[in-house]
């Protein structure tokens, strides 16, 4: 059985288009959990019909603001041995989870897979011709670089995401390249390069990283938040590059924070480089 977490605050309309799609699904073992983190939208009067529907949970909790958290919980009360994630504005097609259950069945030693994305801004699809990366296999150097394995695309086994420790809880963006560096790490991913997910944005709702605008600044947290903790001690080659991109992603925030006239900012990340730089050549 796969276990389908959705997170959710105040998208009542958008998430109902979500649900919609999982129970759409060709592929009919799921449950589907919808995490919702406090809204107060009227999300609550949907969960009377939901509960009809044996296959879905509506879990109320209060209120986070961290996606990673909320995401854990609906984990934490997950059944199936895999778990797959849908933020509550994008859409599945329907075969999603049938195509990437038949690729996990037919390599039983496979304990993640992704997939391709439509990206829509509002009606207008957007064109991925510039994203040239690895996306199967040993994917850890084009991970460091960018978030390339998208939320809504993954299908994993829930013991890898427990060996993982979840979602970093703490970070209000970029928690999900946090993860995927951890796990790319250590572990090789499978790809279905076909768009199985409909990724939307510019729809009227915020989004976090649209608020804030900068998410490389968050990046750069999530790869110090890597290196403070033990998981490449054993491994100084992947440590190196981790080291590497951090004091590259400094640089050029730093660049960009002077120009914006934050000049806190920008010492802080200068200071972040130098004391990294300092770590690999002593």
């Amino acid at each position: 059985m796969v276990s389908v977490v959705i997170p959710v605050h105040n998208r009542r309309i958008l998430v109902r288009q979500a649900i919609a799609s999982v129970l759409s699904q060709t592929y009919r073992n799921f449950e589907l959990i919808i995490a919702d983190d406090a809204s107060d939208d009227g999300i609550e009067e949907d969960a009377l019909w939901w509960k009809s529907d044996n296959r879905i949970r509506y879990l109320r909790i209060e209120r986070s603001g961290f996606p990673g958290a909320v995401r854990n919980f609906g984990v934490s009360e997950a059944r199936g041995e895999w778990v797959a994630f849908l933020d509550s504005d994008d859409l599945w097609y329907p075969r999603k989870l049938d195509i990437q259950m038949n690729c996990l069945a037919r390599e039983p030693g496979l304990r993640c897979i992704h997939a391709r994305e439509t990206w829509l801004r509002g009606e207008r699809v957007v064109s991925q011709a510039s994203q040239r990366h690895k996306r199967t296999g040993d994917i850890f150097a084009d991970a460091l670089r960018k978030c390339i394995i998208g939320p809504s695309t993954v299908v994993l086994e829930r013991r890898l995401f427990n060996e993982l420790g979840g979602f970093r809880d703490d970070l209000e963006i970029a928690e999900d390249y946090e993860l995927w560096l951890r796990l790319t790490a250590r572990f090789p991913v499978a790809y279905v390069d076909e768009p199985l997910v409909v990724k939307r944005s510019g729809h009227g709702m915020s989004q976090l990283s649209e608020t804030y605008g900068h998410i490389e600044g968050f990046r750069i947290t999530a790869l110090e938040h890597l290196l403070q903790s033990s998981w490449l001690e054993d491994d100084p080659v992947r440590r190196a590059a981790a080291e590497r991109e951090l004091v590259r992603k400094c640089a050029i925030f730093a660049s960009g924070a002077r120009k914006r006239g934050n000049i806190a900012e920008a010492e802080r990340c200068e200071a972040a480089a130098a004391a990294f730089s300092r770590d690999r050549h002593s």
